[in-house]
């Protein structure tokens, strides 16, 4: 038999196809936002494969968000990686702002981890975060006795906080949005600086 003139469609693998659901779970959550749901079978349309692939490939709904998640942190974290050098203030209060301009990637993680999710990673580089923390100890960036990775946690838990509820803050202060931004990072910034300045106990004596 001659050719028919069409272009027989080259197989993906495997990896193709998670790749391509990922990128396309990726696509809809940042176009329609976390909290509009995900329907899976416009990331099946949108990836260009069969619905049942999804289940095939990722077993759950959960381990696709997941999945997609894990990739929109590594993608991001990629971009700054720059950050890891900065000391312990400076690296807190970029990471603040991050978290600002990307609301919607908080609140899936927030999602993900009220949903149960024991393979759901906050901090998916910890290592090299508790390499920064032991930099920042030994440089002084952060005041001999402090529990590093507990102001880590906790600097943390304040940033996702205030991201998440960032809208409801404002209307219930009348206080507009872009403005209390500005002020929630100004009040941060205080936050850390509490952190990292020696108590009178943690003073060098002479």
């Amino acid at each position: 038999m001659g050719e028919t003139g069409r272009t027989r469609r080259r197989r993906r693998t495997r990896e193709e196809t998670e790749a391509d659901l990922l990128d396309a779970a990726r696509r809809l959550l940042q176009r329609d936002g976390v909290l509009a749901g995900v329907n899976l079978r416009e990331i099946a349309t949108e990836a260009g494969v069969n619905h049942g692939q999804i289940y095939q490939y990722f077993g759950t709904r959960q381990a696709l968000l997941r999945a997609a998640a894990a990739d929109l942190v590594e993608r991001q974290t990629a971009d700054r990686d720059g950050h890891w050098e900065l000391p312990f203030a400076e690296r807190r209060q970029a990471m603040f702002r991050h978290r600002l301009d990307d609301p919607e990637l908080v609140q899936l993680e927030a999602l993900l981890a009220l949903d149960g999710d024991d393979g759901f990673s906050p901090f998916p580089r910890f290592t090299q975060t508790r390499q920064s923390l032991e930099r920042d100890m030994g440089e002084g960036s952060l005041p001999k006795g402090t529990d590093a990775v507990a102001a880590h946690v906790m600097t943390a838990a304040a940033q996702m906080g205030y991201v998440i509820f960032r809208e409801a803050y404002a209307r219930d202060t009348g206080i507009p949005l872009e403005e209390l931004d500005e002020r929630a990072a100004r009040a941060f910034a205080r936050m850390v600086a509490g952190l990292t300045t020696p108590s009178p106990e943690q003073e060098p004596t002479e």
